[in-house]
């Protein structure tokens, strides 16, 4: 399949964010077209506005009605509201929300009716969408709610690591209780199959990180480790998925364990993304693993503080663009790898040919 039929859809995020302008800024350079066909889902109105803060009018954005109109090598744009958008920029206003959660909306629909082959998010302010009517945590809870009970993984991705995350968005007081043997054993087998599927790697190492400091010291520090990571990991070893752990997070980040591992499993949101932020922030993307759409972001927030300033990096946000677009293909591939596999013989029975050579070596 050629590049260029991967068709990305783009939801705008906070119009007041940076969303808008690192989506354009991520776009200027027209050697991304050759490789995927974005349809941003969002409004005319504010794209102009940015291209025109940024003095980027030269920029050629095309307004479609549809999806499965879009343009390839063009920068496509679908109006969800009908009515005109007004930009106020680092301001959390009720607007932005209602102009974000249509996005997702209508681009969740383009994407289970095949109209586009992938999604890219830009930040949202959570406060703001809630307030707007949007009854989710994030984008991450809202597609695995669209999704049938699919086991959802967050997965942070850069040129260093893959961070996944057994918890996300769950208050720090409730973490320990929230994990249990089973969940960390089903977001590992999400994680192995991702790292399988979504990125090609044939046999991953997990390494599972230990919830207590120093791994509870043999339960002096909390009993997680014993009673509910080892017996994890061990399960997981049955399963002939590669876990290993429980580690010490300073310890294992101190050193140079984690270029020994295909991926990372964190008990929690700050345990993984505080060290992942704190050596990828400016090129990291936040991937949803385990859905049957693939799904990425950059990894920063709205960023108010700097909206409309022309100094945001557009770096995660490419690095997002092209993430879906070498995960969808590496979807396809995996697909097209294990399509009429060759049937397995089964082992012929040999007790014939067995006594028949003992009786051989009698005579």
């Amino acid at each position: 399949m050629a590049l260029s039929n991967v068709k990305i859809g783009i939801t705008i995020g906070d119009k007041n964010g940076i969303g808008p302008e690192v989506i354009l800024n991520s776009l200027k350079d027209n050697r991304i077209l050759s490789g995927i066909t974005p349809v941003i889902y969002g409004s005319e109105d504010v794209l102009k506005h940015y291209t025109s803060k940024l003095a980027m009018e030269g920029l050629v954005i095309k307004r479609i009605s549809s999806a499965d109109k879009a343009q390839a090598k063009t920068i496509n744009v679908i109006n969800v509201l009908d009515e005109e958008t007004a930009v106020n920029e680092g301001q959390e206003e009720g607007s932005s929300g209602t102009l974000a959660i249509k996005a997702i909306e209508m681009a969740s629909m383009d994407i289970s009716s095949g109209k586009i082959d992938a999604i890219v998010t830009a930040p949202i302010s959570k406060s703001v969408c809630q307030n707007a009517g949007f009854d989710f945590p994030g984008h991450t809870e809202f597609f695995i709610a669209l999704s049938n009970g699919a086991e959802g993984l967050m997965i942070l991705k850069s040129s260093l690591m893959k961070i996944a995350l057994v918890t996300t968005h769950v208050p720090l007081k409730e973490v320990s209780s929230a994990i249990t043997k089973e969940l960390i054993v089903a977001k590992a087998e999400v994680f192995h199959q991702s790292l399988q599927k979504d990125f090609g790697i044939l046999n991953p190492k997990i390494a599972v990180l230990s919830l207590n400091p120093h791994s509870g010291e043999n339960g002096k520090i909390g009993n997680e480790e014993i009673e509910v990571q080892t017996p994890a990991i061990n399960e997981l070893r049955a399963k002939n998925i590669l876990a290993f752990g429980p580690f010490p997070t300073d310890g294992f980040f101190g050193s140079s364990s984690p270029a020994n591992y295909d991926g990372i499993l964190a008990m929690y949101h700050d345990q993984g993304l505080s060290v992942f932020k704190a050596l990828s922030f400016d090129e990291g993307v936040n991937y949803t693993a385990g859905l049957p759409i693939v799904r990425t972001s950059p990894d920063h927030g709205t960023a108010f503080d700097i909206a409309g300033k022309g100094i945001a990096s557009e770096t995660s946000m490419r690095n997002a663009l092209y993430e879906a677009s070498d995960i969808y293909l590496n979807r396809l591939k995996h697909k097209d790898l294990h399509l009429n596999p060759l049937p397995i013989k089964k082992q012929e029975k040999s007790d014939k040919w067995r006594s028949k050579a003992k009786e051989s070596k009698k005579n």
